[in-house]
């Protein structure tokens, strides 16, 4: 018997769920008229880096922060005007793609209230 917890990461199917999750958020930030503009042309590393981050904060590999150093989320979202229409706007994409990712509903509902406060704390323009 294996009494040790099951990360989220795990739970979800690792590595490629969240390839997927951020897949289907980027699909959705390509189009966004709002958005688009804070990214640069090729989203390639933008992806990456955020497949990396959210699989370490939900219990996978620490190569976000072995590459990166600590995320330090707020700096690194600082040179970008961040309001309330930006927030709003990267929260509806992300919300879709959790919810479009056929979790078990109390680990979606984890992810929705993560994705809510994480949001917030980014706005950085009144």
């Amino acid at each position: 018997m294996n009494d040790e917890p099951v990360s989220i990461y795990d739970a979800v199917g690792g590595h490629d769920w969240f390839v997927g999750l951020i897949d289907r958020f980027y699909d959705a930030v390509a189009t966004d008229v709002l958005l688009r503009p804070m990214y640069p042309d090729d989203l390639a590393e933008s992806k990456e880096h955020m497949v990396k981050f959210l699989s370490q904060y939900w219990g996978g590999p620490t190569t976000y922060s072995e590459e990166r150093g600590h995320p330090r989320l707020r700096m690194r979202h600082a040179p970008f005007v961040i309001t309330h229409a930006e927030k709003d706007a990267w929260l509806q994409h992300m919300l879709a793609a959790v919810r479009s990712g056929e979790l078990d509903p109390a680990i979606e509902q984890r992810m929705v209230e993560y994705f809510e406060m994480a949001s917030l704390h980014l706005i950085n323009t009144a």
